[in-house]
């Protein structure tokens, strides 16, 4: 049975949906963020930036969490991002989207999906845009890899404002730092009552940078377990499966031919 919130049918009678996704491939998800998945059944999306050392050194772990039903994401070889916004010094020359072309950034995060594949056997992939920096040096990178994923992350907004007019290319998130479990919760019960999902996507988890502590992260756990009958939490990828094909359901046939 599927219940209508905000007009969008969620699976038995959900209200809203939750990713819990976690960028960049970092130890402290590892150590931290699986284990909390997996006390409370939940299954998170990591995000992998493929060139970072705790890729290859824990290999074997990655693989792990990906048979447990985990989804390991695309998140680039390099994290390409644009050094001439502001506040980006930190960004090397070597990995400047601003010297990178639309067509080298494409056939890199395509090879990431075929590193993805050799750790995990999975054909379907989600990507997050590496801070959500679209514009190569001659134009638009991500438009060119829209056929490559079932979904994309890109653009600010932690909670959905209509799932209707969702696109799946351009899910919007938002990526806590140093947030409460009471902060976190109250975006869940904002996707509530609008009737759509959040989407969350931490990097440190009890450690590494842009931190969430371990306390909060746990916080909000315990919340949705709690809460299972209102909220779904499942992977990225299996709940935008649904998502579009929900949209499809919804927009019906297109005109018949003359």
């Amino acid at each position: 049975m599927a219940g209508e919130h905000g007009g969008f049918a969620w699976p038995e009678g959900r209200k809203a949906a939750v990713s819990l996704a976690y960028d960049d491939a970092l130890d402290s998800q590892l150590d931290n963020a699986i284990p909390a998945l997996d006390r409370h059944g939940f299954k998170g999306s990591f995000y992998l930036q493929l060139s970072r050392p705790p890729v290859a050194e824990r290999l074997e772990e990655w693989r792990a969490a990906a048979r447990n039903g985990h989804e390991l994401g695309n998140h680039s070889l390099f994290h390409q991002c644009s050094g001439s916004l502001p506040d980006r010094d930190w960004v090397e020359p070597a990995h400047d989207l601003d010297t990178t072309t639309a067509a080298r950034m494409r056939e890199q995060v395509l090879l990431g999906n075929a590193m993805l594949h050799a750790i995990d056997g999975r054909t379907e992939r989600t990507f997050t845009v590496p801070c959500g920096d679209a514009i190569a040096a001659d134009g638009n990178y991500v438009d060119l890899l829209a056929p490559a994923f079932v979904a994309i992350k890109l653009g600010q907004g932690g909670v959905t404002p209509d799932m209707a007019t969702l696109d799946p290319h351009a899910v919007t998130v938002e990526a806590p730092v140093g947030a409460s479990a009471e902060a976190l919760i109250a975006q869940v019960e904002e996707a509530g009552r609008r009737g759509t999902m959040v989407n969350f996507t931490f990097h440190g988890i009890g450690g590494d940078y842009l931190q969430v502590s371990r306390e909060a992260h746990e916080g909000l756990l315990e919340y949705l377990d709690r809460h299972r009958d209102v909220y779904w939490v499942d992977s990225f990828v299996n709940l935008m499966r649904y998502v579009r094909a929900r949209q499809q359901e919804t927009a019906g046939p297109g005109p018949a031919p003359e």
